[in-house]
Formats: C-alpha cells, structure tokens, sequence
C-alpha cells in the first residue's frame, strides 16, 4: 500500500441551493451566507434562523440531517477551509469551534493567531492539506469550504467522498459552488438522507487516468 493510500480520507462537504449557489449576494463578515443565504443552512440549525436571532449549530437538528452530518464527520482529525470562510465566520469568535485541529487556506500567513486558538494558517492548496493531513495521522481530513477550496480540491484528485446538500431554495445570485469548474469527475452515490430541510448526498470520488475514456 502506498502512503497516499495508507493516509486517512479526504471529505469534502457543502450545501447547495437548487440553482447551485453556496451563499446568497454579499456575504461577508456577520453575514457568512449572504442576503437571504440563511436558508442554506436550516438542516444545519435544526430550523429557520436569521442572522438577528442566532441558534446554535446542531441544536434540534433532525434525525436524517444528523444521520448524514455524524456520517460525514465519523473519523475526522483535521479541517480544511479557505480564508473566506473563515473572515465570512467572524473567525468564529477568534476560537475553532470544531473538534478538530482547523487548517486555514489563505495567502495573508502574517497574521497567524496564537496556537491555542485552534488554528492553522497555510498558504497554497497542496501546502494546507500536507498540513493537515500531518495533523490528522491516520485520521480523516474534512474540507468544509469555501467553494474555491472545494473546486481545488476536486481538482487536484485528492478528494474521496464528496458530501453535497441541497437546500430546497433558488437563490437566483451569489456565490456558484462550480463556477468555471471544467474538470470531468465520475461520482458514485454512495447514501442518500432527507429531511424537510436539504437532500443529502454522499459520493465516491472516481479517478479517471488521462487518455482513457
């Protein structure tokens, strides 16, 4: 077995309206998901919220979003995410809230925060995920966002499950998880899960070796 192999899996999971946008218009701090963009994330909340009266993540969550969420996270040891995640979050309070070491993609390392706050600042894709991956051992590395990480990530061929949500709302602008994305990408539906809230779908990422059809 080769040590690509023999490391843990890479996850990368994110939620979707039916026209394929991951925030709605000007997200930015304090707004992470952007104008209406809220609707995102109800399976994430356990229902309607706003960014007026704040729940807490997970609390209430139904049976089938938790199902799919607990399967996404089984294993992990280490995250991923971009930089515009992490600014769009408030950098969660200036603490990672995940329960696991975060890896931050950005290019803005000068500013990296003190090691007890819980994370990692990187630059460059394949640097990051060395990163975590170094962190995770054995363990699973989840890649949570923002889009551009996701694409380059799917890009590069490292990913192995992809987890994709699909909230029932069109957004009609914002953020598109595949925008300019032209890489060919065999998936395999590995699980389905539903609620009221989103349609959850867990995929196998194929590898296709060039030249062969």
């Amino acid at each position: 077995m080769s040590t690509s192999e023999a490391r843990g899996r890479v996850r990368a999971f994110v939620t979707v309206s039916l026209d394929g946008y991951v925030t709605g218009p000007d997200d930015h701090a304090g707004q992470g998901l952007g104008v209406g963009g809220e609707r995102l994330h109800h399976w994430v909340m356990g229902g309607p919220w706003t960014y007026d009266s704040p729940r807490e993540p997970g609390a209430g969550m139904t049976d089938e979003d938790r199902a799919y969420f607990d399967e996404m996270l089984a294993g992990t040891s280490a995250a991923l995410c971009g930089r515009g995640m992490y600014d769009s979050a408030g950098a969660w309070g200036g603490r990672n809230p995940f329960q696991a070491p975060l890896v931050v993609l950005t290019h803005r390392t000068a500013d990296q925060p003190d090691p007890s706050a819980g994370f990692l600042m990187v630059d460059g894709f394949g640097e990051a995920l060395a990163a975590a991956r170094r962190t995770a051992g054995d363990g699973a590395v989840v890649i949570g966002g923002g889009a551009d990480v996701i694409r380059q990530a799917l890009a590069a061929g490292v990913v192995d499950e992809l987890g994709l949500s699909t909230a029932p709302v069109i957004l009609g602008a914002g953020k598109r998880l595949f925008e300019g994305f032209d890489r060919d990408v065999d998936l395999e539906i590995r699980a389905v899960h539903h609620s009221r809230y989103a349609v959850h779908v867990r995929y196998a990422v194929g590898r296709r070796t060039s030249g062969t059809d």
